[in-house]
């Protein structure tokens, strides 16, 4: 006996209650929160570096009587520079695709939310390419299998000869040999993290720690790796990016890579603070009122019958002291 099939008494419509979106969490992204942000009315200008050899000399001489104090100074350069690039992209809603959209497609929201994200990713990238590569740092090794050379350790992958602990440690003192300061942030990607936790080294650490900090002493986290290495915070950078072209077969990878640098990033942009790095963000365009340099808007576009959503940045991701970054390529 014919029956009736289920398309022919229900026809499939869009939920309007849920839609499906991949947008990745805000916390994936380090490069808002790795240095300190610089808010600027102008989109360049310079700013002043103090000689630190000339703070760390000792110049102070016995005085006999009668007779001067030795004297002495310091040197200022002021030829630094930062240059606040433009960032812009926009999505274009037509009207017809508005008429025509399901409940639970809300178009401009959609559009919103979509250029926000390629900001977060533009900016991620520009901060691996400003501080996250070879080249940019006074330390700067290479991780490798086998027997490391000069400029070489062994990678932390390896969880019978990598030395995450003691590569970590032999840096602090380079850098406060060095500068005076001692590094407080380590950042990290994903797959460094992974061969963090994983380590015997730093398992056995924490494991027998007594849970010092962390409800559980078996779980490796953020946290509990600062606590370890003795720093501040540790930053893991999760964020991805497609690399294909659109309607080719995706192809997703971190964007941060394989890689980690240990430095000292000043708590806030202050006078005579030093620090590895500035964001620095110009806000004195367009009426924008926050410090980051970042505005949307949306108009429409007769010609096009659309409305356009627009958004865009401007910021300098800048390196200010090579000598307060310890880099790790390929380090996991």
């Amino acid at each position: 006996m014919a029956q009736p099939t289920n398309s022919a008494v229900h026809v499939d419509s869009a939920l309007t209650n849920i839609s499906v979106a991949f947008l990745q969490n805000a916390s994936n992204f380090v490069a808002g929160r790795a240095f300190p942000n610089v808010a600027v009315s102008k989109q360049s200008d310079r700013y002043f570096v103090f000689d630190r050899g000339d703070f760390n000399r000792a110049e102070a001489q016995k005085r006999a009587p009668g007779t001067e104090s030795a004297g002495g100074g310091y040197s200022l350069d002021n030829t630094p520079t930062y240059y606040a690039d433009v960032w812009a992209v926009h999505k274009d809603v037509p009207d017809q695709v508005r008429a025509n959209a399901d409940p639970a497609v809300d178009v401009e929201r959609a559009a919103t939310e979509w250029v926000m994200h390629q900001m977060l990713i533009r900016k991620e990238k520009d901060w691996v390419s400003s501080f996250f590569a070879g080249g940019k740092w006074t330390n700067d090794v290479d991780g490798v299998v086998g027997t490391p050379g000069t400029g070489e350790v062994v990678k932390w992958s390896d969880t019978t000869s990598g030395d995450p602990i003691g590569d970590i440690r032999a840096a602090k003192t380079t850098i406060l040999q060095s500068t005076g300061f001692i590094p407080n942030t380590l950042v990290i990607t994903q797959p460094v993290m992974d061969a963090l936790v994983d380590h015997p080294d730093i398992v056995d650490r924490v494991k027998y720690s007594g849970g010092v900090g962390n409800g559980n002493p078996a779980n490796v986290n953020e946290n509990t790796l600062a606590q370890l290495f003795g720093l501040d915070r540790i930053l893991v950078s999760r964020a991805i990016e497609n690399t294909a072209a659109q309607g080719a077969t995706n192809a997703h990878s971190f964007i941060g890579g394989n890689k980690a640098l240990l430095c000292y990033a000043a708590p806030a942009p202050s006078l005579m603070t030093p620090t590895a790095g500035y964001t620095f963000s110009w806000n004195g365009f367009m009426g924008q009122t926050n410090a980051f340099g970042t505005a949307t808007k949306r108009f429409y576009i007769d010609t096009l019958e659309s409305t356009r959503v627009e958004a865009q940045m401007a910021f300098d991701h800048k390196l200010v002291s090579a000598d307060l970054g310890y880099f790790w390529d390929t380090i996991a």
